[in-house]
């Protein structure tokens, strides 16, 4: 029996910037490098406030590609709502810096477009609201672009965490996750994105996404929680001088579920109140650490290989348990390691195709509580620490 052609989902790019460009590049790599059949994206329209700048990046990223002549022409627009207005979409991808998420979206959304918007997905909880919202009224697809959360060593990293049996580490307890990077701040021009706050600059928009998706992955996701947010949110900032944006930033999260039901096979004791901590950590001013995230739970550790946004292994070590000989000490471990073609958001826009095909309004892997759980977390952190965007920089402040 032949095997069916896959389909292809077209896709208009909203931005010309250097994540537009890597989204781009990974979105149009063969499917069948990672060995999948049912899609292939195309690029069919480009926008930038600046049309040379949309024809150039199709030139760069799109033309030397899509060049079969059964391929799409990816159309450069010089505007925003001419991309809006192109019937040969399916799904519209905003790449625009973070203060501009929320403006470029509802656009897209009013159209009738689906969307995927990069992460941070808006500058605050009230602006996520209202695109959630106004996604249900036009009966479109929306998802925040949280790539990390469908590569395929959180997979299998989750199969770890949730297993009842003996490939599982039991309950996690603690989670250590940092990604930081030294982007020397005070050699940066005071409007660049990462320092000026009118572009929602500083590391916990840039970077803290990740560490904050690894909690919510690993342990508000975790069966034993069942999806409970946060009860408790704790934070410290370091303010970058000269702007006021965060330098550093640490963010300690609690998660309880006093009525947990789930136990794991080699639980002899039974179901039991479930409470686990993370310790987030990102930096505008030092290298990323080794290993990038540690799960540390009942019976065992979970190294995560730094990078943690798109990390490609991990290390599981089973420690000695009460009569197992030297307590703490490691009997086993093993190491795995992942390879494909790109820097794997080729992952995220295979979800949104299925989705969008399927009539689904959002992903089941990344839906739009966890987003709103994100956002809620740096909305509390930046209330605590007396972080304040600019006037004008938020869109939407309150939930009218």
């Amino acid at each position: 029996m032949a095997t069916p052609s896959p389909r292809v989902f077209r896709w208009g790019i909203i931005s010309t910037g250097w994540m537009a460009g890597k989204f781009v590049d990974d979105l149009l790599i063969d499917p069948k490098t990672r060995d999948v059949r049912d899609v292939v994206h195309k690029v069919v329209a480009v926008a930038s406030r600046d049309v040379k700048k949309a024809d150039d990046f199709v030139k760069d990223h799109v033309s030397t590609v899509q060049k079969d002549d059964s391929d799409p022409k990816a159309t450069a627009y010089g505007s925003y709502d001419e991309l809006y207005a192109d019937e040969n979409i399916d799904v519209v991808y905003v790449g625009t810096p973070h203060t501009q998420h929320y403006p470029a979206a509802l656009g897209a959304i009013r159209a009738g477009k689906n969307v995927l918007c990069e992460k941070p997905v808006t500058a605050n909880s009230f602006e996520l609201k209202s695109l959630i919202a106004e996604a249900k009224k036009h009966n479109v697809f929306f998802m925040e672009a949280m790539w990390t959360k469908f590569q395929p060593l959180v997979r299998e990293v989750k199969k770890i965490l949730d297993d009842e049996g003996e490939l599982g580490v039991g309950r996690p307890v603690v989670l250590y996750a940092d990604f930081s990077m030294n982007f020397r701040p005070h050699d940066l021009p005071l409007m660049h994105r990462l320092v000026d706050p009118k572009l929602g600059g500083g590391a916990m928009l840039d970077l803290g996404p990740y560490p904050l998706a690894w909690a919510l992955m690993t342990i508000l996701e975790h069966p034993a929680n069942n999806l409970q947010p946060p009860s408790s949110i704790q934070s410290s900032v370091i303010k970058f001088a000269p702007t006021g944006v965060d330098q550093n930033t640490t963010i300690t999260l609690t998660f309880s579920n006093p009525t947990s039901t789930w136990k794991s096979s080699s639980d002899t004791t039974g179901p039991k109140p479930f409470t686990a901590t993370a310790i987030l950590h990102s930096s505008l001013t030092i290298p990323d650490p080794t290993p990038g995230a540690v799960i540390r739970c009942e019976r065992g550790t979970i190294e995560i290989h730094a990078p943690i946004p798109r990390s490609t292994g991990f290390t599981v070590k089973y420690y000695n348990g009460p009569g197992e000989g030297e307590a703490g000490k490691v009997k086993k471990e093993f190491t795995r390691e992942f390879e494909y073609e790109g820097f794997g958001w080729h992952f995220q826009a295979d979800e949104v195709a299925r989705c969008v095909w399927g009539g689904k309004l959002e992903s089941e892997q990344w839906g739009h509580e966890k987003s709103l759980v994100m956002m809620s977390v740096f909305d509390e952190v930046r209330r605590q620490c007396g972080y304040v965007f600019p006037e004008g920089v938020e869109h939407v402040v309150g939930d009218s």
